[in-house]
């Protein structure tokens, strides 16, 4: 069990950039087709819709186009999914001005693969930035118990990297825990490699749990990864247990780490599995086949649930297992985030339970 903030009004507060999310209906390429289904979409906001289906509060912090029918489609689908949210809104300016980035998702069926193509021109999430924000209201006043951070957003732009950076000191001075999911990647580091190294490694210094992969560790935060393991599972947990030894030397504040193991027989059949070490104790969850419906969001799903049994007060075990079931959950599902109707359907899911509930 972890201690949480008692007197906090938001389960979770995090920081995003909402857009949307094309996918085109049943299974087809996106190149030959013209139909589409639409979602409101981010990383992080997948991460708190566990929690939020479940019924905890969450608050999200964001940007929005003044007067855009697609912000005010977003806006709709966070209260669908029984968020609050809050942030600043800025003119289009002009026609080639901002707007909500867009991300354009083949999920791929059988042999072939998903691809995701992310268009992010003047995406307005990109001017998130701590003069529009009051935090000592939102983690003083308001309170959180966790704060949610996303290398996604922390990466975005030198505004977003001082956002992200702001919000972890003052959270964590009003204390509220703080997840760090490094999430990196390489084109939004291009040309900021030592800025965004120095700020990531900060707030993993003030990280309370720290989640990625092997390449998120190395990448982010020069840790050494574990060798090689090819498709050896026992020595893939092996390498990344060796490796959290390396990094709890390093960031001790942090208690909890965390990854997912996946292993792809075709676009909708996985080997799912987890490993997240809490003290000295390491909860893993050999990889189990899971069907796919779309894989995209299954890491959120997984980081979402084992949130969800932190705030639940629930050991390191139970967590990860529910985060497994969650991250599953979100694979068989249309929107990229999980929606369990209940925590039973979670544990149905854990327990390989898939018949018929009358």
């Amino acid at each position: 069990m972890i201690d949480l903030r008692s007197d906090a009004k938001y389960a979770l507060v995090i920081p995003t950039s909402m857009g949307t999310r094309l996918t085109p209906v049943n299974h087809q390429p996106f190149h030959c087709s013209d139909t589409f289904k639409m979602t409101a979409s981010s990383a992080e906001s997948n991460v708190a819709s566990v929690s939020s289906f479940l019924g905890l509060p969450v608050k999200i912090l964001t940007a929005f186009v003044k007067d855009s029918p697609v912000a005010r489609f977003i806006k709709d689908d966070l209260g669908r999914r029984h968020m609050d949210f809050e942030g600043p809104e800025f003119d289009q300016d002009n026609p080639w001005g901002y707007r909500h980035q867009i991300n354009m998702a083949d999920s791929g069926w059988g042999s072939r693969g998903p691809r995701v193509q992310n268009d992010r021109a003047g995406e307005v999430g990109r001017k998130l930035n701590v003069k529009d924000f009051d935090l000592e209201r939102v983690f003083g006043d308001e309170g959180a118990k966790i704060v949610h951070l996303s290398g996604l957003i922390a990466a975005l732009s030198e505004d977003t990297s001082q956002f992200c950076l702001e919000i972890a000191r003052t959270a964590k001075k009003h204390g509220s825990r703080i997840s760090f999911d490094l999430n990196h990647r390489a084109s939004f580091w291009k040309g900021r490699e030592s800025e965004l190294s120095a700020a990531f490694k900060e707030i993993a210094s003030l990280s309370d749990f720290l989640i990625g992969n092997e390449e998120d560790f190395q990448l982010c935060l020069d840790i050494e990864g574990p060798e090689a393991g090819g498709k050896d599972i026992g020595a893939k947990i092996d390498g990344f247990k060796d490796m959290i030894g390396r990094i709890k030397s390093e960031y001790s504040g942090a208690t909890l780490f965390a990854t997912t193991l996946r292993e792809v027989e075709s676009a909708n059949l996985h080997q799912w599995g987890a490993i997240v070490s809490h003290g000295s104790d390491f909860c893993v969850v050999e990889p189990r086949e899971i069907g796919v419906m779309d894989r995209i969001g299954g890491g959120d799903g997984f980081v979402g649930g084992l949130l969800y049994g932190v705030l639940q007060g629930w050991d390191a075990e139970k967590s990860t297992q529910f985060g497994w079931a969650t991250g599953a959950l979100a694979a068989t599902m249309l929107t990229d985030y999980a929606q369990p109707a209940d925590e039973d359907q979670v544990w149905s899911i854990w327990a390989g339970n898939a018949r018929v509930q009358r």
